[in-house]
């Protein structure tokens, strides 16, 4: 063969052109348009327009493995195939007890031209809100494991903007406070990035059912053309698969407001149906717990004379639960494992095994006596391989004892999960280091999901792996933290800003619950180092910050010492029937209105950042004609969530009578808030 003719050979096979025209889907409302194609090297890509403007150029889609040619061009379009969805569900608990399912699909087959002809598939569904896309691999008889070094997946943006992000890959894994940036100024940040372009449209980027594979960060390549960037992995290879596989679905909200990002659920749909089946021993409830104490350094986790999991200490904070109604007591530091140094090694940890001086039958016979249940806690210092081997034995000892929810940590730098070199259930062969958000750790968190599931058990999951709707296929993930929660006010350099929550709302909390522990009364963290909120701030956070398990994170001393504040907490639901944004800005304020569930009932939670201001709200979310009796819970005359106790705990408590249309503009204090009860009045 001349010379001539292998360089035509070579052209043919890598550089011509889709048979196929480009393909398209566009969401049911026609202002969401997704373009499919490959370009004239053979690299297959996407675009993303929204109301006739460009908000993703071209973004290639690929692969590139340890121990095989990249998949990266010589591609052309093999097929094509559409579907779509009009349907709703029920959540069995959450923010919202209907979720409308409404989107049109687009599957489109990319074939390589190399030997080996090799295949994968691009599926898209456009919602009116914004889309999710899955890259999807047949089995391969020839080659039945992959094994990815790097999912080459862009996100090409159109126009630079306003990003609110945290830094991805670092040791302290999702717990940052969130910087405002330009979008050009981004490097390597977590999931979900809340952006808004210079068109004043909003975006956020993340990821739906994260099963069997790696977490990605959004990395910058250059310019605003972002990247997956895959968590790293102990094997190399960041994801290893057999047979025919899927990545999770990439999500991108596109949105003309805040408010839209708010009520999206898209991550959720792009779930699979509850596996679980009856799930009706999920009970979302409000809780207290020895905990506050420790990280005010009162208590020990430890064992010791200030050991804070006393049977004594417990029994009464069950009294307290049961004069208050809380359904919950938390215990954490009840195990053998604490003495030492377990951050980052959890070898020692016992999950069946108390401390002498905590008598576990007692305490929860005592509280099934007083109504109360306890909530187990088994903290695994991120030793995942040692909870793995305890794990069964622990749930069936919860279940057997009527502890119906347990609260899982893994304190450890980001890359300090404690595995097995082995697979999930082989025996351990020594020890490896894992990543929180690689693909052994998306593994553990739904293999202890499952296990607790078989003894009716719920998990509240600390220093987790993100959150990407799963909670839908496994109901019993009630709640996880993933962010940097309200233990940063105890003992935090700096403290919790007064922007952080407000801008919570449009980032971490878009993934799904967080147990933030609200309710902290007193406003002192440790040493009496002030917190920056007022105390009504501390109640709208029960609405504002969606938990189906919501703790009072304060003292029993402390609570007992501010009843009107108190019975706020006591009287707020924690499952929902509907969830809306009233206003909102990113990083500034958040006015969210929530439906009790069992009743008709709605409940009100504002907060602001470190500017005074009053937003006006409509009501017209109330049933039309009826009459509601609004109690208020708000910062008082003088109340400075930045300035002396005094001020920070001014609170003015009174009722107005509202219905459909009016307008509520209550003043909320710097590093302020308010709190509203609007119950229909009684006929």
């Amino acid at each position: 063969m001349t010379i001539a003719r292998l360089i035509a050979a070579f052209l043919a096979s890598f550089l011509f052109v889709s048979v196929a025209h480009a393909a398209s889907v566009t969401s049911p409302d026609g202002k969401i348009v997704v373009t499919v194609d490959v370009d004239g090297e053979g690299v297959p890509y996407y675009t993303v327009d929204h109301d006739g403007k460009h908000v993703l150029l071209k973004s290639q889609l690929g692969f590139d493995f340890t121990d095989e040619n990249p998949m990266r061009r010589g591609f052309k379009v093999v097929g094509e195939t559409t579907d779509s969805a009009d349907t709703r569900w029920e959540q069995p608990w959450g923010e919202r007890q209907w979720i409308a399912d409404n989107h049109n699909e687009l599957a489109v087959t990319f074939e390589q031209g190399d030997a080996d002809h090799r295949r994968f598939t691009m599926r898209v569904r456009a919602f009116d809100d914004g889309i999710g896309f899955r890259l999807e691999f047949p089995g391969r008889a020839n080659k039945p494991v992959t094994r990815i070094a790097q999912e080459l997946t862009e996100f090409n943006l159109a126009e630079d903007g306003t990003a609110w992000s945290i830094p991805g890959g670092d040791w302290n894994r999702y717990e940052y406070i969130y910087s405002k940036t330009p979008i050009s100024a981004l490097s390597q940040v977590h999931t979900p990035v809340t952006m808004k372009l210079a068109d004043g449209t909003y975006l956020s980027f993340h990821e739906a059912a994260l099963v069997d594979y790696s977490g990605y960060r959004l990395w910058r390549v250059d310019g605003l053309r972002f990247r997956t960037e895959l968590a790293p992995s102990s094997r190399g290879a960041k994801v290893v698969r057999t047979g025919a596989f899927h990545t999770p679905w990439r999500t991108v909200l596109i949105a003309d407001s805040p408010r839209g990002l708010f009520e999206s659920n898209i991550e959720l749909n792009l779930n699979e149906p509850n596996k679980l089946g009856d799930v009706s021993w999920v009970h979302p409830q409000k809780f207290i717990g020895i905990w506050w104490d420790m990280h005010l350094n009162h208590w020990t986790w430890n064992s010791g004379p200030n050991h804070g999991a006393t049977t004594e200490h417990t029994k009464e904070y069950i009294d307290f639960a049961a004069k208050h109604g809380f359904r919950g007591v938390l215990v954490e530091g009840w195990n053998k494992g604490w003495d030492g140094v377990w951050f980052g090694n959890g070898r020692e940890f016992s999950f069946t095994e108390a401390y002498p001086d905590y008598d576990l039958k007692a305490v929860t016979d005592y509280a099934r006596k007083k109504g109360v249940h306890i909530i187990g806690h088994d903290e695994t210092g991120g030793n995942i391989a040692n909870f793995e081997a305890q794990m069964d034995a622990s749930f069936a000892m919860d279940q057997k004892l009527g502890i119906e929810a347990v609260k899982t940590g893994y304190v450890a730098d980001a890359g300090g999960l404690i595995s097995c070199n082995a697979d999930i259930h082989d025996p351990c062969k020594g020890e490896v280091f894992e990543w929180h958000d690689g693909q052994r750790s998306a593994q553990h968190h739904i293999a202890v999901a499952l296990d607790a599931a078989k003894y009716h058990v719920s998990i509240d999951a600390h220093e987790p792996i993100k959150d990407t709707g799963l909670r839908r296929t496994y109901p019993n993930l009630v709640a996880r933290e993933g962010a940097r929660g309200a233990e940063y006010d105890a003992w935090g350099v700096p403290k919790n800003p007064p922007s952080h929550v407000p801008t919570l709302v449009f980032t971490r909390l878009l993934s799904g619950p967080m147990d933030y522990t609200p309710g902290v009364l007193s406003l002192v963290g440790r040493d009496n180092t002030p917190i920056p909120s007022t105390i009504a701030r501390q109640l709208a956070y029960y609405v504002v910050i969606y938990s189906p398990l919501q703790m009072a994170a304060d003292t029993i001393e402390n609570l007992a010492k501010y009843p009107k504040e108190l019975a706020f907490i006591e009287q707020v639901p924690v499952d929902w029937s509907q969830s809306l944004l009233l206003d909102g800005k990113i990083g500034e304020y958040a006015v969210i209105a929530r439906k009790d569930r069992n009743s008709d009932a709605w409940y009100i939670g504002g907060v602001t950042d470190s500017t005074p201001r009053a937003p006006a709200v409509s009501l017209d979310f109330l049933d039309p004609g009826r009459t509601y009796t609004a109690k208020i819970w708000r910062d008082g005359d003088g109340a400075d969530g930045l300035g002396s106790q005094d001020a920070k705990h001014r609170i003015a408590i009174e009722t107005r009578t509202v219905k459909e249309g009016d307008t509520l503009a209550i003043p909320m204090a710097a590093a302020g808030g308010y709190a509203v009860a609007i119950v229909p009045a009684k006929k």
